[in-house]
């Protein structure tokens, strides 16, 4: 597998949007309606990677953003997770705990102070994978679902 840096607007980033929006449909009825913009993923205040197979097929995805103080519950440094994403004939290789590490180490170089994310309870393998690399619940929550029942966020310190 390689893991390569790519604009949040290049087509194989749309490919595998498309297939998580699906897969939100599946698991809560709708997709998400978080409002992303290419820009936000450019470095230094946010990165965006995919993972190929060998075939040169895109099969896994995630990205960071800069976040600072706002009314959706950020705080200043913060870097919040988007869009990690591993289709499933690549699951259970440790893609997604491959991207997640080289997401936290480019925040962390960029200054970010912890990274953030909100999840979902029907996303019980992305809530396990959180909790297995440090990640811990916060209230209060923070993004567009902080007032969903089904929403968990999670933090984690990247000093």
């Amino acid at each position: 597998m390689q893991i390569v840096p790519v604009p949040y607007d290049h087509p194989d980033v749309a490919h595998l949007n498309d297939l998580v929006q699906r897969e939100y449909v599946e698991r809560y009825g709708e997709p998400d309606d978080t409002k992303l913009q290419a820009h936000e993923f450019d470095p230094p205040s946010g990165l965006y990677l995919l993972a190929y197979d060998a075939d040169g097929t895109p099969v896994a995805s995630g990205g960071w953003r800069s976040q600072d103080q706002s009314d959706e519950g950020y705080a200043d440094g913060d870097a919040e997770l988007k869009r990690m994403y591993v289709v499933p004939a690549a699951r259970g290789r440790g893609l997604a705990r491959r991207i997640l590490a080289a997401l936290e180490a480019d925040a962390r170089a960029a200054g970010r102070t912890r990274m953030v994310l909100e999840s979902g309870t029907e996303q019980p393998e992305a809530l396990t994978l959180y909790a297995s690399c440090a990640y811990v619940p916060h209230e209060p929550k923070f993004g567009l679902y902080r007032f969903h029942d089904e929403s968990r966020c999670f933090v984690k310190p990247l000093g």
